[in-house]
């Protein structure tokens, strides 16, 4: 019985939530100096080794959802703990509900959102995550307001050098230019509200490569980059993307603060 009970309080940290003001902020695996990060993947193949070993960071702590049908991880919010949703995903079904739900974690928690590569082309019917997300690549027959979109184009593991236009920020301060190998996305619909961080002359790849947003309380931060082990393993993207992390988390211990 004793085994029992030590087991179950041992999962109790991973129902823990908000109060009702908000006040006391817990992680999902009960450590207030990490910063824990639910990640979400299915649509697309990846390296595992090679994504995974990126957040090996003393600050953060992450787990992986893999979808199985539709969105299903947006179900239920009512105990969320997580501060960061990083978006690896490119499935295409998501609910009403679970629209709603993904909405209310940005808009009301504040949830940081950090978006990468092939999730730009996830949910291609759901116009309101374009919007969230500052972008769109269209791999299906779709239509943005109101008239046909072609479908982009691809090109895998090409060298693409990638400038810093804002060098201030707290993702890409001090920064430099660099070249990386990883894949081309060309023909995108994008935000011009994005505020941007990288950019690429690469004539088989649109302009931008990462910005950042402002959704509901939520900070985004998109980044293009991150197909495979080349991309995964390059030490400028690595880290970007941990940066990228630690900036969208800001908002939701901001939005977890008494009166916020």
């Amino acid at each position: 019985i004793l085994l029992i009970i030590c087991i179950i309080l041992s999962f109790m940290p991973l129902f823990s939530d908000l109060d009702a003001q908000g006040a006391s902020r817990k992680t999902a695996f009960g450590d207030p100096d990490k910063i824990d990060v639910l990640i979400v993947t299915s649509g697309h193949h990846f390296n595992r080794e090679s994504f995974f070993g990126i957040f090996k960071c003393d600050d953060i702590a992450y787990s992986e959802y893999t979808l199985k049908d539709e969105s299903e991880v947006f179900e239920d919010i009512s105990a969320w703990n997580y501060d960061v949703i990083l978006l690896y995903n490119m499935t295409q079904q998501i609910s009403p509900k679970r629209q709603e739900n993904f909405v209310r974690l940005l808009k009301e928690k504040g949830i940081g959102l950090v978006v990468m590569h092939h999730a730009q082309a996830a949910f291609q019917s759901w116009r309101e995550y374009h919007y969230i997300i500052g972008t769109a690549y269209i791999y299906f027959d779709v239509e943005i307001d109101g008239k046909p979109w072609p479908h982009g184009k691809v090109h895998e593991g090409l060298h693409i050098p990638i400038s810093v236009v804002d060098d201030r920020h707290p993702i890409t301060r001090g920064m430099k230019d660099f070249e990386i190998i990883d894949e081309t996305y060309m023909g995108r619909w994008w935000a011009q509200d994005n505020h941007l961080l990288l950019t690429t002359s690469h004539p088989e790849n649109d302009e931008p490569i990462a910005w950042t947003r402002k959704y509901g309380k939520s900070n985004v931060f998109n980044i293009q980059l991150g197909h495979d082990e080349q991309a995964h393993n390059c030490p400028e993207f690595r880290e970007l993307l941990i940066r990228g992390i630690r900036w969208t988390a800001e908002a939701a211990s901001v939005a977890a603060e008494p009166g916020v």
